[in-house]
Formats: C-alpha cells, structure tokens, sequence
C-alpha cells in the first residue's frame, strides 16, 4: 500500500484536501496498543479543546527539553520542518489515513520520505515555535481533519487503542465543543450504526436557573462557553433569564 500516492506534499505541515467530510468517518487499528511517544509517563497539560479563545486541536504532554520521542505507529514521514507556531515538528501518515503532528522540537531525529516503524526515533523535545515551557503538542488528523486524540488513544501507562475499529463523529472534530481544561466524557463507536444513532439523536436543551452562568452551565454539561453562544446565537456578556432555554451540543 503507497500511502505517499496521494496529497503527499512534504514542504507544509497541513494540507488541503479537496474530499468531502462525510461523517462518521472510519478508522480502523490492527493492533491494540500504541508505542508511547516519550518514555516516561504521560501527563496532559492541555486537551483539544477551546482554550482562551482558540482552537487548540491537538493535545499537550509534559516532558523535559531533550527528551526522546517515539514514532506511535507504522509510517512514513511527510513533514519534518519548521512551521511558525509548532516549531520544529515531524508529520507521520500512517497505513490506516491517520497523521501524528509531533510538535515543538529541539532536535530532527528523521526527514521527509523517511519510513518508520512503531517506536522510531523521531528527535528531542523541546520548547520551538510558540511553546510556554517544555512539552509535547500532539495531533492526530485524517485526511486533513482534526481529531481528538483522546477519543482514538488512551494516555495512560496501558498504551490502549479506544478500540481497533472507531467511528468518528463530526462531535469529536469540533474542538469548540469541548474544553481544554478537562477530559470530554467519552462514547466510543465500535459500529457504523451507533455512530450514526448518536448523531440522530434529539438535541440536547438545558433551561437556565437562579444563579447560572455561561461558565457554569458549561462546566455542568461538559462543553465550552464558546459552543454554547454559538450554538444559541449569545455573546460572552450576554444576560441570561430563568427559564431561559439553551440548545446544548
């Protein structure tokens, strides 16, 4: 399987891709375990999510400067350069349509066209680009679109993959919908079937009581105050009344 046959362009860290996003979308895993991308344990400092008014649409992980990091899966390099924000940064596409951004490096181990395998040298870590002290910035895209990591891989110490066949709602591309200070409540899709139920299911409503704020409702529904105003046409300052009622996705 080429894998490099198509929308292979190895001087930008993201592309565009001309298909359309038909959701779900699939993603299948042959092995029930990922190589962890450091070796020492995983702590995440920051989620895919709304953070301070932007999209943060990977997931962040502490190390220290000089740090080794490893590639998670079977692929070949398509990005290993510069790029403003991310600094250093080395782009895997993997055999299943995947990619891993491995952001904020202070040291290439590989260069473009370079075939990996789970566990390969990919460089050091480090603080380049737009970093507020040492971590790793780690996305996960498919075929240009943004997914949440967390709803693909667990980040513990067991190195699980959520499942070996997941199915990807339009929810967890969206990272207005969740909140980078926590972890999302997640529903995994093992099955085409589930998937689409879940995204036929009735809109969620939330009625507004004596005391409630954009930041609480948010933090009690699980989604961010960015999703809820745009989802409910508010601004950030808007007054809410009681029994006012609010469209939650």
């Amino acid at each position: 399987m080429d894998i490099t046959s198509e929308y292979w362009d190895t001087s930008k860290i993201k592309l565009a891709y001309s298909t359309e996003e038909n959701f779900p979308i699939h993603i299948q895993f042959k092995d029930s375990n990922y190589v962890s991308p450091i070796s020492r344990n995983k702590v995440v400092t920051s989620r895919y999510g709304w953070r301070k008014g932007r999209a943060h649409k990977g997931i962040d992980i502490d190390l220290i400067t000089g740090d080794s990091l490893y590639a998670m899966f079977d692929g070949v390099v398509r990005f290993a350069d510069y790029s403003s924000g991310h600094g250093r940064s080395v782009v895997i596409r993997h055999f299943n349509g995947l990619e891993t951004v491995y952001a904020h490096l202070s040291r290439y181990g590989v260069k473009e066209n370079d075939t990996v395998v789970a566990g390969s040298y990919l460089g050091k870590g480090g603080t380049s680009g737009n970093a507020r002290g040492s971590h790793l910035h780690l996305e996960m895209t498919y075929q240009g679109i943004p997914v949440n990591p967390e709803y693909l891989l667990n980040f513990d110490n067991s190195n699980r993959v959520q499942a070996n066949d997941i199915w990807i709602t339009k929810a967890w591309t969206r990272p207005e919908l969740h909140n980078s200070y926590r972890q999302s409540k997640l529903e995994i899709f093992s099955t085409k079937e589930e998937a689409i139920a879940s995204m036929n299911r009735p809109t969620k409503v939330y009625i507004v009581k004596k005391g409630d704020t954009l930041s609480r409702i948010s933090t009690r529904n699980n989604t961010s105050i960015t999703a809820i105003c745009k989802s409910n046409h508010l601004k950030y300052n808007s007054t809410l009344r009681i029994g006012q009622k609010l469209i939650i996705e």
